[in-house]
């Protein structure tokens, strides 16, 4: 990967044997999460090739003030209407926020942590107002990375996060996680009916990545993800503590981008459910007022394969 794009430099930080490359300006994405090993540098995010800055060829983008799709044009929120335009070619719905569209500012805290701050107004004509901000730490074993965003103006608006990181995936990689219903969908693909029987090899619980297409999003997770590659002999587990260590009222959201071809699948910790903002009761959203914040927390580990 080389060191600079086109468009922006990487920022990069090093620790326990471990690199990040953030990248501020390019909707601060990240170019590459990396572990050194005897045998080998392993990729933990499928790394960007710096051809072209999309974030959707990143190793992980982030997802606010909303993630995934909107329908309708936009929302509804205290009896007004709230216009939101596509924001993607060849997408129909407005999605992920428009956080990954914008550059941010990054600052270094020591050698191994950086904090990357967002103020958006009104981006593209949206209604949102807000400042974000995101800390990506490396520590012994792993990453510690946080997404927060704090609503600006006046009035009120309904907010959600995620985060996209991809991952590669070799023979034999599988995903694991504890959830108990997703939501299915039509080719749009907005959610049409949400089940707790899962379709052939859509179970989570032990899931081969390797199989035909899921753009679907899960409900009652427990707030725990464990990735396998044999390859590697490794294990990356994901645990969003607010979720798995305290408890959620019906669980955490996530949702897995399985695509029947090429080496990637995306799976994303998020707040909210596709299209929450036009599903009964709206689940997972978080109205904010004027200096109310909500924040996503995410600690990635990696160990031995047992």
């Amino acid at each position: 990967m080389p060191a600079t794009s086109p468009s922006s430099d990487i920022l990069w930080i090093e620790h326990a044997g471990q690199r990040l490359g953030l990248l501020p300006a390019l909707g601060g994405g990240v170019a590459a999460w990396q572990l050194d090993r005897p045998s080998g540098r392993v990729d933990l995010w499928r790394p960007w090739d710096g051809a072209q800055p999309d974030a959707y060829t990143f190793a992980s983008f982030p997802l606010v003030p909303w993630s995934n799709r909107i329908s309708g044009g936009g929302f509804e929120h205290e009896g007004r209407f709230h216009a939101v335009a596509p924001n993607r070619a060849g997408e129909p719905y407005p999605i992920h926020g428009d956080g990954w569209l914008q550059p941010w500012q990054a600052a270094r805290e020591g050698a191994a942590s950086v904090v990357m701050t967002l103020s958006s107004d009104h981006h593209a004509g949206n209604p949102y107002r807000y400042e974000a901000e995101q800390r990506f730490t490396l520590v012994d074993g792993g990453l510690d990375q946080t997404l927060s965003v704090t609503h600006r103006g006046p009035g009120s608006l309904p907010y959600g996060l995620g985060l996209h990181p991809y991952f590669l995936r070799p023979p034999g990689t599988r995903l694991r996680a504890e959830v108990t219903g997703v939501w299915l969908s039509g080719s749009d693909p907005l959610p049409t009916e949400h089940t707790t029987a899962f379709p052939p090899t859509w179970d989570l619980h032990d899931c081969d990545v390797h199989w035909p297409l899921i753009d679907n999003g899960y409900t009652g997770w427990s707030g725990e993800a464990h990735i396998d590659w044999p390859l590697h002999g490794l294990r990356l587990t994901l645990t969003i503590p607010e979720w798995f260590e305290v408890g959620h009222d019906a669980g955490g959201y996530c949702l897995l981008y399985r695509p029947p071809q090429g080496e990637a699948f995306a799976f994303e910790p998020i707040t909210q459910p596709i299209d929450a903002f036009n599903l009964p009761g709206r689940p997972g959203l978080k109205v904010l007022r004027d200096g109310e914040t909500l924040t996503l927390r995410a600690r990635w580990r990696v160990s031995a394969l047992g």
